[in-house]
Formats: C-alpha cells, sequence, structure tokens
C-alpha cells in the first residue's frame, strides 16, 4: 500500500489521479472505484466537522444516506457514513470516514459503482483501518 504523503495508506496498484486514487482497469459501468482523502484546518467537535461536511450533501444527484453512526477506527473517534448517488447517470454508493484530531478535521471518501460495492467496500473499510493523523506531517527536527 502507499501512503506518500497522506495520513492513509492507499491500495497498491492504484492510480493517483486528480484528487484521488483510482482502481485500475476496465469497469464495466464506466466508473473506476475511486478514493479521496482529504483535510482542513477545523476548530470545532467532530460533529462540527460532519455538520460541515454534511452541507455537501445536496450537491450530490439522488442524495440518499443509508447508514451512519460514530465509532473507534485506528485509535480515533470516527464518523462513518455509507450514502448512495448519481455520478455521470450511475448509481454509486459512497462510503465516508471523518476524524477531527489536532484543529484538522480529515475525511476518507471510497465510491464505486452500486454493482460493485461487495467488490470493494472491504477494500475502502481497510483503507480508513491505516489512518494515523501524524502521518501526513512534515517532521519536526531539534
Amino acid at each position: 500500500m502507499s501512503r506518500g504523503r497522506t495520513p492513509v495508506t492507499m491500495p497498491p496498484r492504484w492510480v493517483r489521479v486528480r484528487g484521488g486514487y483510482c482502481a485500475p482497469g476496465v469497469h464495466g459501468t464506466g466508473l473506476a472505484p475511486r478514493l479521496v482523502y482529504s483535510s482542513e484546518p477545523f476548530s470545532g467537535s467532530l460533529d462540527d466537522w460532519l455538520g460541515r461536511v454534511a452541507d455537501n450533501d445536496s450537491s450530490c444527484v439522488d442524495f440518499d444516506l443509508e447508514d451512519d453512526d460514530c465509532f473507534d477506527v485506528a485509535g480515533h473517534e470516527t464518523v462513518y457514513r455509507r450514502f448512495g448517488h448519481t455520478l455521470a447517470d450511475v448509481p454509486v454508493l459512497s462510503d465516508q470516514w471523518l476524524w477531527l484530531v489536532d484543529g484538522v478535521g480529515h475525511m476518507l471518501l471510497g465510491t464505486v459503482a452500486t454493482a460493485d460495492y461487495e467488490d470493494y467496500c472491504d477494500v475502502f473499510e481497510s483503507v480508513a483501518e491505516t489512518f494515523e493523523p501524524d502521518a501526513g506531517r512534515p517532521s519536526r527536527s531539534a
């Protein structure tokens, strides 16, 4: 798996593309499974961070929240959401993990065609389990 300078480890052989990583190969739906990690400074609680991120839900065509929960992932309090929506006329499912650590809001989003979800949901989860917020920070030397 490849970590680069992000706090999560991306799957091996996934291709880096603008804004994230895609599974290699040809996909019957025309949409490659995709993982996107992002972060930004954020002052507030994890619930506030969820609210900020959820403000974007209305921009998803046919948005349908299927699951949401809060639990521990990689030793950090985590908000998890799964939602359906439509991209390029293809029904998709997205798994989303949110963390708030030391004033930084982190988000991992895995999106795949609904028909292929069972093949990729464990891949998405395994990437979320690699979350190490200090891994993306430049090292400080004395």
